[in-house]
């Protein structure tokens, strides 16, 4: 083995001791994720970094909440809601809806993205492929989600955890890598963690896309789950604590990152960022031919990386709310899965600008977010849960957490209807 591929086995190894965090970053940065955050930095600057620090602040209690409530009750979210809430059960029910309904938007914005990316990528070297755009991307889309609805069909948790190790691996390293080429300055990320939001027209939808992204309801409800297919137990508590924690600074780190590559690079320029292609062209006079392609690599990788969870998110979900248990096996998630794949292609089979269609779909991962974090709180304060420690601060985060979902959502709903 060479030595780089030694660096690489440690390195994934270094990523897969935190478990099921991995399947946080998965969820939570995508190219819905990376969208938002080239549109923010392009139009707005660094303005928008404490959107993102409070979002991963929040998402991080919730995430470790979800987790450390499954290590001592043994409950899983969905089936704990529908057992110990009032009309728990159709709560979970609308839960699995609003929920479901959001990732399978981000989705079917995904597979559009990446796979105009790949084309974008062939276009360079294969300038006559021009011509059948619309068959090369449909034709590559079909290829994409192909491979992984047979990877979800052949593979258990452990296998799927592997491939997210290595994508999320890429994709970080991408990232932070081209951070290097171009950096904002030191007084415009001060001032970016000083909350407004700016008075111009989408601005609203913007910062709703963020919080979509980064506190994904999916994150929290499937935490559990993974926790159970990773055989953790209450003696595997301080792992889970430590495994959320780091989660949320990766998410941080990786996020802030694209934000600032495009901030530094493209802020202030009049560049409209419509296409995929747009980020390459308005990237390359800052930061140069091969860093855009390490660009463009980490965001291909961040399309990868979520294709997994959330073609998942649904059966996973409803097996949750039936028994409580992890399920990638059943004839329902075969059958569940194969029906997200079909949908995913609605993108490169219609035809949509996938860029205005990435930030759109992430719009509908916040409106299921308060349920949520409502459900959370009920279930972190049961009586005779064993739950006693640390409730106080988790209690007020996930607090102040609620208080700003209501009011990223209320503004993206504003924006969207005109209000």
């Amino acid at each position: 083995m060479t030595k780089a591929a030694r660096i690489m086995s440690k390195f994934i190894k270094f990523l897969l001791s935190f478990g099921p965090g991995i399947f946080a970053i998965g969820y939570t940065i995508g190219t819905g994720s990376v969208t938002s955050m080239i549109v923010a930095g392009n139009s707005f600057g660094m303005d928008l970094l404490w959107v993102l620090f409070f979002s991963c602040l929040f998402s991080g209690v919730l995430i470790y909440v979800s987790g450390h409530y499954y290590l001592v009750t043994g409950e899983t979210m969905l089936f704990a809601v529908r057992n110990h809430l009032p009309l728990g059960k159709f709560i979970a029910m609308a839960i699995i809806i609003t929920v479901g309904i959001g990732q399978w938007n981000s989705l079917i914005g995904i597979l559009g993205i990446t796979s105009n990316v790949i084309f974008e990528i062939l276009q360079i070297n294969f300038p006559g492929i021009s011509e059948s755009q619309y068959l090369v991307v449909l034709g590559l889309a079909v290829i994409i989600i192909g491979t992984f609805y047979t990877l979800l069909l052949r593979g258990n948790y452990s296998l799927f955890e592997k491939v997210l190790a290595l994508f999320v691996s890429m994709m970080g390293l991408s990232f932070v890598f081209t951070l290097f080429f171009v950096f904002p300055l030191p007084s415009e990320i001060i001032q970016g963690l000083i909350p407004k939001i700016p008075k111009v027209e989408g601005a609203g939808i913007l910062v709703a896309a963020f919080v979509g992204t980064t506190m994904a309801a999916a994150t929290f409800l499937s935490r559990p789950l993974f926790i159970q297919g990773k055989g953790w137990s209450f003696a595997d508590a301080k792992t889970q604590r430590n495994d959320s924690i780091v989660a949320a600074i990766l998410i941080f780190i990786i996020s802030g990152s694209i934000m600032a590559v495009a901030s530094g690079s493209l802020h202030g320029s009049g560049t409209d960022i419509t296409h995929v292609l747009d980020m390459s062209g308005a990237l390359e006079p800052s930061v140069g031919k091969f860093a855009v392609s390490i660009f463009f690599a980490g965001t291909l990788s961040a399309g990868l990386s979520s294709i997994f969870p959330c073609l998942m998110i649904v059966p996973l979900m409803i097996a949750d709310f039936t028994s409580g248990k992890l399920d990638v096996t059943s004839r329902r998630f075969r059958i569940v899965t194969g029906a997200a794949s079909v949908l995913a292609l609605s993108v490169p089979l219609f035809g949509f600008n996938p860029i205005r269609g990435q930030i759109v779909t992430q719009v509908f991962n916040v409106f299921g977010l308060p349920l949520v974090v409502i459900s959370l709180l009920v279930l972190w304060n049961r009586k005779n849960t064993g739950l006693e420690l640390n409730k106080l601060w988790t209690n007020v985060i996930m607090c102040f957490a609620l208080i700003f979902s209501i009011i990223i959502s209320w503004n993206g709903l504003a924006d969207i209807f005109g209000w």
